[in-house]
């Protein structure tokens, strides 16, 4: 993989109602990502904690859509620095925040690829728009926007669309999937993997066919976009929106071990860690571990 890292902290936190998403870049680097990967002979940019423009008090929400204009502004923000990170030629590593901060991943990213991937390792489709989401949380909604769907304000980032095709997404870990997601998934096609079929199969047969699926779409990068909501809460505690059922620790280093055998993996972002609802900074610690497999640490 790529040697040249540059890392950009997004405290987003208005893509949903719960505070502290805020502090997860924070939390990430307090629990010693640099170093970690610094072991591993990676060149390590930091380019700090983006500023988060606030709404001056509580508004109505446009379309069905909370704090719009501000996580719009944001996403713009950060596509425009992702943009220019790969234009360099260096991996980009996202920290967040909530997971509406994918879409401006995504617009920084796909623009340099003909067909890029994405593995979405996640409980969540994230696949509603303002008519189908049962919220109004912008963070439920990345990937649909990514494909196009959704607010322009928030579809036309960087001023293009749709991001990716929904024939090169993979979804993995999903089990807390609304009606409307659903209907889309089918329309669309889009390959999603169950807990159910996950625990039939086992992790490895899952990220094995996932891999050998983007190879048939001859994908030209790979996006991975881990939301920490994807492990069980009894591993990963400090999340926003925490369902049962999910991935052990364990599970989740094989296949981040998986993703970087393949050498597929282009640019990444993991999200959603919440300090404040965890215990002990468990689960920005997990995030970093994480990050440690995807970028190549073995026991021998």
């Amino acid at each position: 993989m790529n040697k040249q890292l540059s890392i950009i902290g997004v405290p987003m936190d208005l893509g949903q109602n719960r505070r502290g998403v805020d502090m997860g870049p924070s939390a990430i680097r307090y629990a010693g990502v640099t170093e970690r990967l610094e072991q591993l002979k990676y060149q390590i940019e930091d380019l700090g904690d983006m500023v988060i423009s606030r709404p001056t008090e509580e508004k109505e929400k446009q379309d069905n859509l909370r704090n719009l204009e501000e996580v719009a502004e944001g996403n713009r923000t950060l596509a425009a620095k992702v943009d220019e990170i790969v234009g360099t030629g260096r991996f980009p590593l996202i920290f967040g925040g909530d997971h509406s901060i994918a879409m401006g991943t995504l617009a920084g990213v796909s623009r340099h690829y003909e067909n890029l991937g994405v593995i979405w390792y996640d409980a969540h489709a994230d696949l509603n728009s303002g008519e189908t989401s049962p919220s109004g949380n912008i963070h439920g909604m990345p990937l649909a926007v990514s494909l196009g769907i959704g607010h322009e304000k928030l579809t036309n980032i960087l001023d293009y669309q749709p991001k990716i095709k929904p024939e090169n997404i993979v979804i993995i870990g999903a089990r807390s999937v609304d009606e409307g997601e659903r209907e889309l998934i089918k329309e669309k096609g889009i390959n999603v993997y169950t807990m159910h079929e996950v625990d039939r199969l086992g992790m490895s047969e899952i990220m094995k066919q996932s891999l050998e699926y983007l190879e048939t779409r001859n994908v030209d990068g790979v996006h991975l976009s881990l939301d920490l909501d994807s492990l069980d809460p009894e591993e990963a505690p400090g999340v926003g929106t925490p369902v049962m059922g999910g991935f052990s620790y364990r599970e989740s280093h094989l296949a981040m071990e998986m993703l970087n055998e393949s050498g597929k993996v282009t640019s990444a972002e993991f999200v959603e860690v919440n300090p404040i609802l965890d215990e002990k900074n468990k689960t920005a610690s997990m995030a970093v571990g994480l990050m440690g497999s995807l970028f190549g640490e073995k026991l021998k």
